[in-house]
């Protein structure tokens, strides 16, 4: 067997996620307390009690996400389970919780890294007047002709059938108004705070591409793959510059999941909230194994798989 793990993106959190891994296990207490210090405020607070409005902030939800990864993870290594790990990959910002479980960044740095992006989109966020929509049932040709067309971008290839479209609100809108006039029968405008994975990021790609210029990266202990191109990625630099393309390119998903089946993956595990990424890899392959760990629960080794969520396009 080779394991591949999968971390959520922004989109997927919500309030009550970690409480019980928190409640069940010293190590995850430990490690909650420690992103507290780390970015100076009640992450596990705000993480298990909410507000949701609070949680769903880019700057909250971001760090938030990545220390509930990692603390399935810490419970999976303390009980022995990733010795079959081969592969590690993340959708958008699960892309630096997906190499800190390689090894890339210890948890200290991978948090300062994940709170400054999230930093620094919200700043972005916060400049603009982005929006985005999911399109279904779509060919890409089609959904890049609507994209030129409105001066907007594609942000995210999901999974067959499932693409993101991001840039100006309004010029979004007209394209999701269009979109249906022309028989698209399913474009849903997402609820988000701004443009991600589209030009109007580019103050952030900026500034993140700074910030990361003092942080050190090793070499992955794991095959990782990035969602700039889909495929795998193993050079410290390469992996930098991929991760600053990342903010402002599209996230080649489907891409990622079929490159890990392609170089060996025989199962994947999605450690996060919800099961949004084991509902992507279903809809592009049905055929392959997938389990969602969430919950403390969830880690027994005969725990079923938990049911496909629904919502949670993960954008950034």
């Amino acid at each position: 067997m080779a394991i591949a793990l999968l971390f959520s993106g922004q989109g997927a959190q919500k309030v009550g996620m970690g409480k019980s891994l928190c409640e069940n296990s010293a190590t995850v207490r430990a490690l909650y307390d420690e992103a507290g210090r780390i970015l100076g405020w009640n992450l596990a607070k705000i993480s298990f009690e909410g507000p949701e409005a609070e949680l769903t902030q880019t700057k909250v939800c971001q760090p938030a996400l990545f220390v509930q990864g990692m603390a399935l993870l810490a419970l999976l290594r303390e009980a022995g389970r990733l010795d079959e790990v081969r592969f590690a990959l993340g959708l958008s910002l699960g892309e630096v919780t997906a190499l800190t479980a390689a090894g890339v960044f210890d948890f200290a740095t991978g948090l300062r890294v994940v709170a400054e992006r999230g930093r620094l989109m919200q700043l972005a966020c916060e400049q603009t007047t982005g929006g985005m929509a999911a399109i279904m049932g779509e060919e890409r040709a089609k959904v890049d002709e609507l994209c030129q067309e409105f001066g907007i971008e594609a942000a995210n290839f999901n999974a067959p059938g499932q693409i993101i479209v991001s840039g100006e609100k309004t010029q979004v809108a007209a394209a999701v108004t269009a979109a249906r006039e022309r028989g698209i029968k399913k474009v849903i405008p997402l609820n988000v705070a701004g443009a991600y994975h589209s030009r109007l990021m580019e103050p952030a790609r900026a500034a993140f591409a700074k910030f990361l210029d003092g942080i050190p990266f090793a070499p992955p202990r794991y095959t990782v793959f990035t969602n700039t191109t889909g495929q795998a990625v193993g050079d410290p630099a390469a992996i930098r510059e991929a991760l600053v393309k990342q903010v402002v390119s599209p996230v080649r998903w489907e891409e990622c999941m079929r490159s890990a089946a392609a170089a060996g993956a025989t199962e994947f595990w999605e450690l996060g909230p919800g099961a949004v990424l084991a509902g992507l890899a279903r809809r592009t392959e049905k055929s392959w194994s997938v389990k969602s760990i969430t919950e403390y629960a969830d880690l027994a080794p005969e725990a079923p798989m938990r049911a496909e969520a629904t919502g949670g396009q993960s954008p950034g």
